[in-house]
């Protein structure tokens, strides 16, 4: 027989059960930026493909220019100028023997042919405008790494500011990714041409919004193709394309806890 203490803490046990709210539903969106460079080399890569090069130098036949170039023409001035600069990449700048006169006469062939072609061959930079002026609002930062769009809004449970990924309450009869896609355009705009990438959630966070309801979040992973967001929410205040390092300096500890194992590292 039940004694008169479990009797009491059952029905306390179901009291509390009964007056808990059900889970609130919300959905959040990881809106990726892919990277637009490729990655810088580590210096052991780069020794490495000099190794490579200078191997593949060594044992590839010559190559018959003159079967090629007409003798004397400025395209086979530009080549042999050109061949200089790649043998000196793969054996060092003492490895060709200088010869004066045909270096300036290469180059002036050179000179004249990018002046006929009116070409440009120099690289953009690869550290953009918007990383000096630490612009959080371009999607042109951080070319080389993976960038999330992260908004920041005034906690209603708490009422600090904090930063997260746009998300929202999910509506009765609305299927979760139906919802995040909602969310996304009514807290970022339309402006932006995304595609979410799945329709079953990548990861799940949970809080309490009150002490008697708990919020449980569900994370879509979506990337942009174009565009730019535009806020057209009132409660959120400002946005910014961040990495995932720079997240964990924004976030909550118990929210990057959630996250962090759905962002890449690159």
């Amino acid at each position: 027989m039940l004694t008169r203490k479990a009797i009491s803490l059952s029905r306390t046990f179901a009291t509390e059960a009964h007056s808990r709210l059900k889970p609130a539903l919300y959905t959040a969106v990881i809106l990726n930026r892919a990277p637009i460079l490729t990655p810088s080399p580590t210096p052991f890569e780069n020794a490495f493909y000099a190794y490579q090069q200078r191997i593949q130098r060594a044992l590839h036949n010559p190559f018959p220019s003159e079967f090629y170039f007409k003798p004397g023409s400025l395209l086979e001035a530009r080549f042999n100028a050109e061949e200089r600069i790649r043998e000196r990449i793969a054996w060092g700048p003492t490895y060709v023997k200088n010869d004066t006169e045909r270096t300036v006469a290469e180059e002036a062939a050179i000179e004249q042919m990018e002046m006929q072609e009116q070409t440009d061959d120099k690289l953009m930079a690869r550290v953009h405008a918007s990383d000096l002026a630490k612009d959080y609002h371009s999607l042109d930062r951080k070319g080389r790494r993976n960038l999330y769009l992260l908004v920041q809004r005034v906690d209603m449970t708490t009422g600090q500011v904090v930063w997260e990924f746009p998300c929202g309450e999910v509506g009765k009869e609305e299927l979760l990714h139906q919802a995040a896609q909602r969310e996304l355009v009514e807290n970022c705009g339309a402006h932006m041409d995304t595609w979410v990438v799945a329709r079953k959630p990548i990861g799940v966070h949970k809080s309490f919004s009150t002490p008697q309801q708990e919020k449980v979040t569900f994370f879509f992973k979506a990337n942009i193709m174009a565009g730019q967001a535009r806020i057209g929410n009132k409660s959120i205040q400002d946005f910014a394309w961040v990495t995932k390092q720079e997240i964990e300096k924004r976030a909550t500890e118990e929210y990057w806890t959630s996250v962090s194992d759905m962002l890449s590292d690159h």
